[in-house]
């Protein structure tokens, strides 16, 4: 039963599937979507390689590398302001 694996017409019934639940124009935003952060995976684990392999070729050490680290993400500072409202009030 399992053999084959995925036969074309497996195939052919999920992609028809996909198409009656999300519609056709949603289909094309939602890969575009995907290769996106696909993309951004890649570069970010590229990254994170390429700033591993210059601390351990230099001291080899944990503290070299807690040098090295940096944010995936740029931190953001979120700030509430506060609205004050005074009532006037006519006797």
């Amino acid at each position: 039963m399992f053999r084959n694996g995925l036969e074309p017409w497996h195939i052919i019934i999920v992609l028809v599937v996909l198409v009656l639940l999300f519609g056709s124009k949603k289909l094309p935003e939602m890969a575009r979507g995907l290769g996106k952060s696909m993309r951004i995976l890649k570069a970010e684990t590229k990254a994170l390689r390429e700033d591993d392999a210059p601390a351990e070729a230099q001291n080899g050490t944990a503290a070299s590398q807690a040098e090295q680290v940096r944010p995936a993400v740029e931190p953001v500072v979120v700030t509430k302001t506060t609205e004050t409202t005074t009532k006037s009030t006519t006797a």
